[in-house]
């Protein structure tokens, strides 16, 4: 059916005004210009540091490493997202692949949030879960978020890897990042946006995962 036509049927049919439906149509249709902008613009800047990442994550694994990941808001869904994929599967059946949410654990967050500060909810956990040669997966949409910043910290004095997405510029985190850690920064400095796009990359990187270890 043609949109102008839809529309109008909608307004008559539910007593809507016409101009307001029109208007939320052309805002919801400059969300997909926009997030497709964004994401062509990644794909140029980013598709050879995914393809360092999925190296690094397949190293870190066939030596019996961990990924852990942490992020805030989004970021904490898609830090679980993450690890659901190597957990479970992604597109194709294999082997359980170790991960895990440093977001999910409500008893470890609230315990050490109350006790300790907010800020040392993800740096406690890779200090006590992780060891050398593991890779800690950083989200945060700033690149300024106080808790993943101080995992970063723990991270690297313990000799893990980073990958970090980050977004407008890559905030705190970008000067944090050494020559073996990967940053993965979306060009925009909207979240939504951002979200959207680090989404990609993930998906990305669980995808060359399995094509390395299967393929």
């Amino acid at each position: 059916m043609d949109g102008n036509i839809q529309i109008a049927t909608l307004a008559h049919n539910n007593g809507m005004n016409k101009d307001i439906l029109e208007r939320l149509r052309k805002r919801t249709s400059q969300h997909f210009f926009d997030s497709i902008a964004v994401k062509q613009e990644a794909e140029k800047i980013l598709s050879e540091p995914v393809a360092y990442g999925v190296l690094t994550i397949a190293e870190c694994l066939r030596a019996g490493g961990k990924i852990m990941a942490c992020g805030n808001g989004g970021s904490a869904a898609d830090a679980q997202h993450f690890a659901a994929e190597l957990i479970g599967r992604f597109e194709r059946e294999r082997q359980e692949l170790a991960a895990i949410a440093l977001t999910t654990d409500t008893s470890i967050l609230t315990a050490v949030g109350n006790d300790y500060g907010y800020d040392e909810i993800f740096s406690k956990q890779v200090r006590g879960l992780g060891k050398a040669g593991d890779i800690l997966l950083a989200i945060s949409t700033s690149g300024n978020s106080k808790n993943v910043v101080k995992a970063i910290e723990a991270a690297k004095k313990m000799n893990m890897k980073v990958i970090a997405l980050t977004g407008n510029g890559g905030g705190k985190i970008a000067g944090m990042l050494g020559a073996n850690d990967i940053h993965l920064c979306a060009p925009s400095q909207r979240t939504a946006r951002i979200q959207e796009t680090h989404l990609v990359l993930l998906h990305g990187l669980c995808d060359g995962v399995d094509h390395i270890l299967l393929d």
